[in-house]
């Protein structure tokens, strides 16, 4: 792959690539929607990833090209970098780990590129393929100025730039695609951001299925909606513990100011919050502020025109969820005889939350899940921000072929435009290692 890549590369910019970068997706194992809350989750990166060959040169423009002809070609001179948050294109991605990088050096001539990018990972599926690319970005951009930063430095940074697509991401993404090490998924939490081996049993293979439903995460307000609910729902339970309701800002904040368990987090939310949605109205009265100190001081710029908000259901979520990724830790490392079936538990449960609670999913995803865990698989669930985009289930191993066959022909083709695009859609996977730079010898 990287001797064609530099072929590519040779042909379209005329001289050879210095070095190249790559950055893995990942698939969450459990811990959905909840690290932008400031819970720990649990990832592996996947050996699928953005490749990126690099020759930096002496005028101030990046280059970028694609090996695959649907992505446009794209060049900016690199002190003016404009980021449309209108149109998430591939290369405003590219932009966001470039940015990052300048602002975060103060960067005021920085190095011009030639990029050719080989991506590996299903677009729109769940996969992180536009944080990949955010993370192979500021890598790319980190090497061809002759900087150096350690490996949290650099997620915390891309986890902040690709905000400036106007996504409000929490930082798990960016995460494991620096952190990962081959062999081990991750429990990666924050502030301060750190990773622990999470050793899988064995005698399981993790397979992705991709429910061919497109969610493209900076176009859609779904997510940013979720965000808004979670710091609703934070402002609420804070104010009726008599806590500084202003400065609390995520769920995770309210059970550490409480110093209280996360089973006892879900009573509280059982005593304060009511399941109907809450209007703007009733969220002033609670808060006692006026709908325009609502609008400016707590409601992003997007989210002006939303009038109800569910806070009940996401924060009965997070806390639940956020329990069943500690609960998942604790068996891999105590590896029970019956780990398999435990684990496969927690991926249902979690499953069953995202379709009710957080609402994330969607009738493509919720079938998927019935046919892999109708074919054999131990634990199925959504994985990544959902409404479309990929499972994640767990096989035991021995049954692996038999399970693939069987969800190829319940799901890939009983459908035209999902059997066209089946053999990058049903693959198992191993915990891969995380991003890095090869340099030609």
């Amino acid at each position: 792959r990287l001797q064609k890549l530099k072929e590519m590369f040779m042909s379209k910019f005329g001289s050879a690539p210095k070095f190249y970068a790559r950055a893995p997706g990942r698939v969450n194992l459990i811990g959905e929607h909840i690290d932008y809350c400031g819970y720990a989750v649990l990832p592996m990166a996947i050996e699928q990833d953005i490749l990126i060959a690099v020759e930096p040169v002496q005028t101030q423009v990046v280059q970028l090209a694609n090996t695959n002809s649907s992505y446009s070609d794209f060049s900016t001179s690199v002190n003016n970098i404009q980021i449309n948050k209108t149109k998430p294109q591939w290369h405003n991605y590219f932009l966001c780990g470039l940015k990052g990088i300048q602002e975060h050096f103060g960067l005021n001539n920085p190095t011009g590129m030639n990029c050719l990018l080989d991506g590996t990972i299903p677009p729109s599926s769940g996969l992180s393929s536009s944080s990949a690319l955010v993370c192979c970005a500021g890598l790319v951009t980190l090497r061809a100025n002759g900087k150096t930063l350690s490996k949290v430095e650099l997620a915390e940074i891309c986890t902040k730039s690709e905000r400036y697509i106007g996504t409000e991401g929490g930082g798990m993404d960016q995460s494991i695609s620096f952190l990962a090490e081959e062999g081990t998924a991750k429990l990666i939490e924050f502030s301060p951001l750190r990773a622990t081996d999470v050793r899988l049993p064995s005698g399981a293979t993790f397979v992705i299925a991709n429910s061919c439903v497109e969610m493209n995460k900076a176009a859609t307000s779904h997510y940013n909606i979720r965000v808004m609910e979670c710091r609703l729902a934070t402002k609420l339970l804070s104010k009726s513990k008599g806590l500084e309701w202003r400065k609390m800002l995520r769920l995770h904040d309210v059970q550490t100011k409480l110093g209280v368990s996360l089973e006892e987090m879900l009573t509280i939310v059982e005593e304060v919050l009511h399941p109907e949605p809450y209007s703007t109205e009733e969220i002033c009265k609670c808060l006692g502020i006026s709908l325009e100190e609502l609008r400016s001081q707590i409601l992003s710029q997007n989210m002006q025109d939303v009038s109800t908000f569910k806070l009940y259901q996401r924060a009965k979520h997070v806390y639940s969820e956020a329990a069943r990724v500690l609960e998942f830790q604790k068996i891999c490392s105590e590896a029970p005889a019956n780990a398999l079936q435990l684990l496969g538990e927690l991926m249902k449960q979690s499953h069953i939350s995202c379709r009710e609670m957080y609402e994330c999913s969607c009738p493509e995803l919720d079938r998927l899940v019935d046919i892999c865990l109708q074919f054999g698989a131990i634990g199925s669930r959504l994985t990544g921000a959902g409404w479309g985009g990929c499972t994640v289930s767990m096989v035991p191993t021995d049954k692996l072929n038999t399970f693939l066959k069987n969800v190829k022909k319940a799901y890939y083709q009983t459908d035209g435009q999902r059997l066209a695009v089946e053999n990058n859609s049903l693959f198992a996977t191993k915990p891969g290692r995380g991003a890095l730079v090869f340099v030609e010898a």
